[in-house]
């Protein structure tokens, strides 16, 4: 089945109008996207609409420390960069929870952005939406607590997948949230105790989700509002 012969997850695409999509349309490679998968790697190689699973923006320090600054799930397009003509940038890109989704060279999805239309609007929104995400992790990995900054990171996963389930090892929280395994283990014990999360052999699974926003910091309903302003949550 071709992609313009189904209908879309990926917010973006299911939102345009027949005329673009059949534009785009020819140009969608579907794509299995594993864990771990790299999809930009400081050079704008590509680009993905996802459909399931959660793509991370990090950046790796000097000393190979890696910390998140931005999650990607099937509300956007992993390729910013090359939307805006730059092909080298500081950040990498993979996937942290496998899913599948489309590919669409980068010169492609950029002569198409530029058109006038729908999916300029859509991404110029988005766009916005993701630079208040960085700018508030970035805040929120200063001033917060690494319970509230777990709580607000599996919200953040949750909001863009089908599922209460996450497939995550406490090691890989760790590298996401920029802390140290035995450290996130302790977190993740005050949110299972309290019966907010079960974790357990790499899968974290959500069980009350509304004491779960109480345990989040701030941050995460700013940025979900910011999304919900702009329609792409």
């Amino acid at each position: 089945m071709n992609a313009r012969a189904k209908s879309f997850k990926n917010r973006v695409l299911a939102s345009l109008p027949a005329s673009e999509l059949g534009r785009l349309s020819p140009h969608l490679v579907p794509v299995d996207l594993p864990q771990r998968k790299s999809l930009l790697d400081g050079k704008a190689k590509g680009a993905y609409f996802l459909e399931v699973g959660i793509a991370s923006v990090v950046v790796t320090l000097e000393e190979g420390d890696t910390v998140e600054v931005g999650v990607i799930g099937n509300d956007g397009v992993v390729g910013i960069p090359g939307l805006l003509g730059v092909e080298n940038g500081s950040s990498r890109t993979f996937m942290q929870i496998q899913g599948s989704g489309y590919r669409i060279k980068p010169q492609i999805l950029r002569e198409q952005f530029e058109r006038p239309g729908e999916l300029r609007n859509y991404l110029q929104k988005y766009m916005q939406a993701f630079m208040a995400q960085t700018a508030q992790t970035a805040a929120c990995n200063r001033v917060h607590g690494i319970e509230e900054r777990l709580a607000r990171w599996l919200l953040t996963c949750r909001d863009r997948m089908p599922s209460n389930q996450l497939r995550l090892t406490q090691t890989f929280l760790g590298q996401m949230l920029g802390a140290p395994r035995t450290t996130v283990t302790l977190a993740a014990g005050i949110l299972e105790r309290a019966g907010l999360i079960d974790h357990s052999r790499g899968v974290v699974v959500i069980r009350n989700r509304v004491e779960l926003e109480n345990a989040a910091c701030e941050c995460y309903r700013t940025v979900r509002d910011e999304y919900k302003r702009y329609q792409l949550l």
